[in-house]
Order: C-alpha cells, then structure tokens, then sequence
C-alpha cells in the first residue's frame, strides 16, 4: 500500500476525527431516545396503575357512602366524621388522599331556571334571588351581582331574549372572538367563565360555593351536614328573612343526632309556618337527608399524580357515579 503523502496525512486524521464525532452524536440520540422512550413507557404504566386504583377507591367510598345515608333512614348525619376532610389511603403501593364532601350544599347553578313540559329551560326567579343573596354575604356589589347572575341565567335558559342585566348571543357575536350562549345545563361550573363579566377573580371567589348538579333543582341544602362556615347558603335560601347570625347560630346548636325533619330545622330558624311564602324558603328545600356527594381523590403512583373528581347520586340504591372528571376541580 502506497503511504499517503505528508501533506495529506492531516486530513485523513481530520476524517476519521469527523466521522467518530458523528458516531459519538448519533449514539447519544439513540441513548437518549431510548431514554425518553423508557420513560413514557414507564409513565404510561403508572398512570394506568393509578386509574385502577383510583376505580378501587372509588368502590370503597361508594359503600362507605352507602352505609352513610341508610344508617338512620330518613336523615343523613355524619358522626364518624367521615364528610369534609382528607382521608389518606394506602391501596396497591399507591398512596390515595381522598375527601368526601355532601355535594348538595352549594348553590347549583342550574337552579336558575326550570324545564317546562316542552324541555324549554325558563327562568326560575327564587333561585335568581337566592344567587343574588349568596353574592351579597361574598362582598360583591349588588349592580355587579345583578349583571352576572342576569347573564348566568341568559347563559342556561333556552330563549334568545336577554334578562334587564344579561346578556344573549348579541352581546357574544360582538367579541374579538364571538361565540353563542350555551342554551343548556351547565356540565362543569368551569363553563361559567365564559359569561359575561366573570372575571378571574369574581371566577375565584364564587367557585368554592357553585356546583352543577345534573338537573334544574333548587340547591338541596342539608342542615345536618352543612359546616359552620358555610352559613351563607343558609342565608341565601330565604334572602332578607334570615339574619347570618341566627344561621350561624341554628348550626352550632345541631344536635348530635341531627335534626329529624325540614319542619324541625325551619322551627330552629324562626321560619315556621312560612315556607314557600315570599322571601322564605322554598317548599322542599331545605332538607335533612343528603343525595349528592362529591367523592375527590388524589392519586399518586411512581411518577404519576392523577386527580379525580366523581359526582355521587346516592338517591339510588347501590350509590352510582352521575359524572366524573379528571384534573383540578378549581378549573385553574
């Protein structure tokens, strides 16, 4: 073999240099590919592991629900403690916090209107009031609350003429971006930030106290496991007849055993005799027995973090699961 030149001999090296680069480049792609490849593969698998938990968590807290609610008949109460607070669970090498809360005490945001016998969605002017009284007992000025509870309700009913304060499709179609009122109940209150004049931080405020039951209902608010700090539902049911102060007063006194009926609560709260008369509360609505909850868990395998959220009907017998959704119920 002839040897190479002097003067070539630098480039040959420069060559083989080159090509051990791209050697070098092209095996750290492939580690790396095979790297990432390993890590969603074994993403994939936690996430899949933490759904089947999450499926295992929810049929305990069916039967702990159901056991719950037919323990004394006709009242729901809470003795064990079991509603409103983080229940840490151990299943399967997964770590689950999960909390049940009585998803009836909250103002159901499709209570502003009611189906008549064509299904046409029309307003529902006690639960307007009560939304109003909410806003009220939550700091916001009664022209603001009046201008978004008028375009909530514009936004569920199913006719195209606006409330005095809300708003339609016109007001919509006019936007950077236009689009329609829904004209429908409202699956997830998250839907609500596409009302007019919902800001962030109104959208923030109100979230705690809204919900989206899955019928046009007056909110089913139960004395016997509404929390002190949630009065002001209590208030809102009878706007101008009941002081928050003997609200806060008719829960603190709750005996241990509950109340045994919606008259009893009413009698507690001054307002015997007058239910469903004007600036009262509604026949019906106040009630000591508890059909909705909100069963929310956190799950936590390897990697992977799932969140959970699954409405709860436990009017029926065995309890069912009525929605579910995954991800941060603040809709953040």
């Amino acid at each position: 073999m002839k040897p190479l030149p002097p003067n070539e001999r630098g480039a040959a090296l420069l060559s083989v240099l080159l090509l051990v680069a791209v050697m070098a480049v092209l095996a750290a792609v492939m580690l790396d590919r095979l790297g990432l490849a390993t890590r969603l593969a074994g993403n994939a698998q936690d996430t899949m592991r933490a759904r089947l938990v999450a499926t295992s968590a929810e049929s305990a807290g069916l039967a702990r629900l159901q056991a719950l609610v037919a323990a004394q008949g006709e009242r729901t109460i809470d003795p064990a403690g079991l509603l409103s607070r983080d229940l840490p669970l151990s299943l399967a090498g997964a770590s689950v916090t999960a909390r049940i809360d009585d998803a009836g005490n909250c103002f159901n945001v499709n209570s502003l209107v009611e189906e008549d016998i064509d299904g046409n969605l029309t307003l529902r002017l006690a639960a307007l009031n009560q939304l109003r009284a909410l806003m009220a007992q939550l700091g916001i000025e009664s022209g603001e609350a009046a201008r978004l509870s008028d375009a909530m309700a514009d936004w569920i009913d199913s006719d195209s003429a606006p409330l005095t304060n809300g708003a339609e499709d016109e007001a919509y179609r006019s936007l950077p971006v236009p689009y329609r009122t829904a004209n429908r109940l409202v699956v997830d209150v998250s839907e609500l930030r596409a009302v007019r004049g919902m800001s962030a931080a109104l959208y923030q405020r109100l979230r705690p106290w809204l919900c989206a039951l899955p019928a046009p209902e007056l909110s089913p608010i139960q004395l016997n496991t509404l929390r002190l700090d949630q009065a002001p539902l209590l208030v809102m049911l009878a706007p101008g007849a009941l002081p928050p102060a003997r609200a806060r007063a008719a829960i603190a006194a709750r005996p241990a055993q509950g109340w045994a009926s919606s008259a009893e609560a009413l009698r507690v709260l001054g307002l015997a005799g007058s239910e469903g008369g004007i600036g009262v509360v509604p026949p019906g609505q106040l009630t000591v027995r508890s059909r909705w909850f909100l069963l929310s868990q956190t799950v936590r395998v390897g990697r992977a973090t799932l969140t959970e959220q699954a409405l709860v009907d436990a009017g029926l017998t065995p309890a069912r699961i009525a929605a579910r959704s995954w991800g941060d119920e603040t809709g953040q």
